[in-house]
């Protein structure tokens, strides 16, 4: 039995979809007045009739599946709705007011030609969840591809045709730019619903905890008398580093300011010398960014094991670079002032 493994492209979204040959059913195209090549070569593929749905529109149970153009309309969820395997050739997600029904078993886009292969089975369907070794591709046959008398009206290379032709791949175009705005719309939104709201109200809460409770100023007053040395200046490091301590003391930068105008008043008033400067700097500012790393994760779409793993590993990695900052600053620091 001849069947088509079906890939997503690059930017699309479905599993791989199995189409077997069954002569009992057609293709329908709905892209236009003209047949995609998509479907023109799934039908020749399983030698089965390709119909245009703007020109006659086939019993849903003579569906095998449906080839559309759709950008984010009805069209994307009507079939799914109905359990038709659906193959969209433009890269949209499941979205549309039929959303909920657009799952990845039926419905697979931003699909082209290249996207198809020809398998040979043992006489029997595929599906999604079977493993198919791949062979070399058997040769297509020459079934007709199209089942509307009125495609066939005109010669293929007349006026009316290339017209048509060419108002399809315009009004594809402007449906194209049309999706690719939508799309970086919907995803921008969902981005900011998932990822950076909820980040605002952590900050939030972790800075009311911080000013209500008073932490980070006891933290920065028990720090402030290691301000004067560079030994000090290491263990503001490593205590500002500590993972557990980082997170709580980045939102609001208590340390930087108790610990920096500390700093600053003992170097203004001649008790510390300028080279601390640098060092300090690098020393009150080890926790900056401690409690974004999960946020800039999620915002970067990294996988939950990604997150569970990275953001501890960046944490332990600040106790090690925060002295080597101090020591690197303190030493770029000769030279600075004269």
């Amino acid at each position: 039995m001849k069947t088509v493994l079906i890939k997503k492209g690059h930017a699309g979204i479905g599993d791989d979809m199995y189409l077997s040959r069954d002569t009992s059913k057609v293709i329908l195209s709905l892209t236009g007045k003209t047949i995609d090549p998509v479907a023109k070569k799934l039908g020749e593929m399983l030698e089965m009739p390709v119909v245009n749905g703007f020109d006659a529109m086939p019993d849903d149970k003579k569906i095998l599946c449906v080839v559309i153009n759709c950008g984010g309309s009805l069209r994307c969820g009507i079939y799914p709705q109905k359990r038709i395997k659906t193959i969209n050739v433009l890269p949209t997600g499941a979205m549309g007011p039929l959303a909920k029904y657009i799952t990845e078993d039926i419905y697979i886009s931003d699909v082209s030609s290249d996207s198809l292969s020809l398998i040979e089975t043992i006489n029997q369907p595929i599906n999604a969840g079977d493993v198919v070794e791949l062979v070399e591709p058997l040769p297509a046959g020459n079934a007709p591809t199209t089942a509307s008398p009125r495609a066939d009206a005109n010669p293929r290379g007349s006026a009316a045709n290339t017209a048509l032709e060419l108002m399809t791949r315009f009004a594809t175009s402007i449906g194209n730019f049309v999706s690719l705005l939508y799309s970086s719309a919907r995803e921008s939104v969902e981005l900011c619903i998932k990822n950076v709201i909820p980040f605002m109200a952590f900050i939030s809460v972790l800075i009311a905890l911080v000013q209500e409770t008073a932490i980070g100023q006891w933290t920065g007053n028990a720090l402030s008398p290691l301000a004067g040395s560079l030994t000090g200046l290491f263990v503001i490091a490593i205590i500002c580093g500590l993972p557990f301590i980082s997170p709580i003391l980045a939102p609001g930068a208590a340390i930087a300011q108790v610990v920096g105008v500390l700093v600053g008043t003992l170097i203004g008033s001649g008790v510390v010398s300028p080279l601390m400067a640098l060092p300090a700097l690098f020393a009150i500012n080890v926790q900056v960014g401690a409690d974004f790393i999960p946020v800039g994760l999620s915002m970067q779409e990294a996988k939950e094991k990604t997150i569970r793993l990275g953001v501890p590993s960046f944490l332990l990695s600040r106790m090690i670079t925060a002295p080597l900052a101090v020591a690197i600053g303190y030493l770029f620091s000769f030279g600075l002032f004269n």
